[in-house]
C-alpha cells in the first residue's frame, strides 16, 4: 500500500489600510480588452474561470464544496465577479467580497494561462484595487496568497500596497 504524499504550503493574509493615491496604471496598449462585471453568476461559469486559472496552482476548494453553496457565494448581493475579456474570451477574473463590514476582500483573482506574460497583471490588479474600494464603506481591503499560486503573485500585491499581517502553514493531501 503506498502512502499518498502531503504538500505542504504557505498562505500569506495581506491587508491595505487605505486607498492608493497612485492612479491606475494605464490600460496596456494595442491589445482588445474589456472589463465585464456580471450579475447573477451561474456557478458553472464561476468554475470555468475559477479552474482554468487555478488548474496550474492547485485551486480545488471550490469543487470540493456542495453545488448550492458555490451558488450561494457567488449570488451574494455583497459579491462581485469581474471578467477580463481579450479579444472576446476571457483574459482572466477577480471577485470581491463585501460581506464583511468595512472589509472588501479581494477573494479571487488571477489571468487565464495564454494572458500570462502579457504584461496584464499589474494593470488588472490596479483595476481590481480600484473597484474594492469604490465598495460603499471599505476601510480595509484583503487579499490572501500562497505558496502554491502564482510565484510572483505574493511579490505583485505587495508591491501594489498590500502588506503581509499574518502567514501559516498548511498541509493538502492530493
Amino acid at each position: 500500500m503506498s502512502e499518498v504524499a502531503e504538500t505542504t504550503y504557505t498562505v500569506t493574509y495581506l491587508e491595505m489600510g487605505e486607498r492608493p493615491t497612485a492612479p491606475v496604471p494605464a490600460r496596456p496598449a494595442n491589445i482588445n480588452i474589456a472589463l465585464l462585471r456580471a450579475d447573477d453568476v451561474p456557478v458553472h461559469w464561476f468554475l470555468y474561470l475559477y479552474g482554468t486559472v487555478g488548474a496550474d496552482y492547485d485551486w480545488l476548494d471550490r469543487f470540493e464544496e456542495p453545488r448550492e453553496a458555490v451558488q450561494a457565494f457567488c449570488n451574494d448581493p455583497a459579491v462581485s465577479l469581474t471578467v477580463m475579456m481579450l479579444d472576446g474570451a476571457p483574459g482572466g477574473f477577480f471577485m470581491l467580497d463585501a460581506r464583511e463590514a468595512g472589509t472588501c476582500d479581494l477573494a479571487y483573482f488571477g489571468l487565464m494561462p495564454e494572458a500570462i506574460g502579457r504584461g496584464l497583471g499589474r494593470w488588472f490588479l490596479a483595476s481590481a484595487i480600484e473597484a474594492g474600494w469604490e465598495e460603499p464603506g471599505v476601510e480595509t481591503m484583503t487579499v490572501n496568497t500562497c505558496t502554491l499560486d502564482h510565484p510572483r503573485a505574493l511579490g505583485l500585491y505587495q508591491r501594489m500596497g498590500f502588506s503581509p499581517v499574518r502567514r501559516e502553514e498548511r498541509t493538502r493531501t492530493p
